[in-house]
């Protein structure tokens, strides 16, 4: 039987492995479901919001969510659960950036718990002014 690890999980650092924090949100009352956890929608809303951080840098300027690659929830939200979300490029295009995002949530401060509740892959497309796709400038 293998050995799970008696280390608990803790934040990644920013910047680790090219992921930076770039979001930290707590969920209100007004996002939880009829069963006490927090909406799933609610989180991909969130996480489409934090994975658009870095490809609007990268685009400088307006960007368009194009797709959701991955969504995977792990495991439930709950309130007085601090989210902190983490991104990272997984890929930069002609006129697309590809993201993915991770989510962990600290619970319990008293007896601190750091646990992944949510990752995803998505693809934003830099646009114009008038909604059509454009190259993304070289930095």
């Amino acid at each position: 039987m293998p050995q799970l690890s008696s280390e608990p999980l803790q934040l990644p650092e920013d910047g680790h492995d090219g992921r930076q924090l770039v979001m930290r949100v707590m969920p209100m009352p007004s996002d939880m479901n009829g069963n006490g956890d927090i909406f799933g929608g609610w989180i991909m809303a969130q996480v489409d919001v934090a994975g658009a951080v870095l490809p609007s840098r990268i685009a400088k300027g307006r960007i368009a969510t194009v797709a959701v690659n991955q969504f995977i929830f792990k495991q439930a939200v709950s309130m007085n659960d601090l989210l902190s979300f983490y991104a990272k490029v997984e890929r930069i295009g002609r006129t697309s950036i590809t993201v993915n995002v991770e989510v962990y949530a600290e619970r319990n401060p008293a007896n601190l718990q750091v646990v992944k509740v949510t990752e995803a892959n998505l693809t934003y497309v830099a646009i114009d002014r008038d909604g059509r796709p454009r190259v993304i400038a070289a930095s």
